[in-house]
């Protein structure tokens, strides 16, 4: 369950299914707010593309940062996790633990 609770739309799974558990509750509403941040920098990105020169430039660099950060970052959260640890991502975890 620690696993699917990174695993973008999959950590609905674990979220739904282990309520007794506080570990895995966290870890699966830190997965489901870094996927909603996913999406969210991939959809910035769509939009600055559309700007001529700048726009383009800033779009391609994002692009590239989600590339190479989503893999990294939900590798790092399931190694953590599995671990019994758990990785804090500055305003990602704010925001999850305001999540009741």
């Amino acid at each position: 369950m620690l696993i699917l609770s990174y695993l973008f739309i999959l950590a609905l799974i674990p979220l739904l299914t282990e309520k007794e558990d506080q570990e895995v509750q966290w870890h699966a509403k830190h997965g489901l707010v870094l996927s909603a941040a996913w999406i969210i920098i991939s959809i910035a990105s769509m939009v600055l593309q559309v700007i001529p020169v700048i726009g383009t430039v800033l779009g391609c660099v994002l692009s590239l940062a989600m590339l190479i950060g989503v893999p990294v970052i939900t590798i790092i959260c399931i190694i953590k996790a599995v671990n019994g640890e758990r990785f804090r991502l500055p305003v990602i975890s704010d925001f999850a633990d305001q999540w009741k």
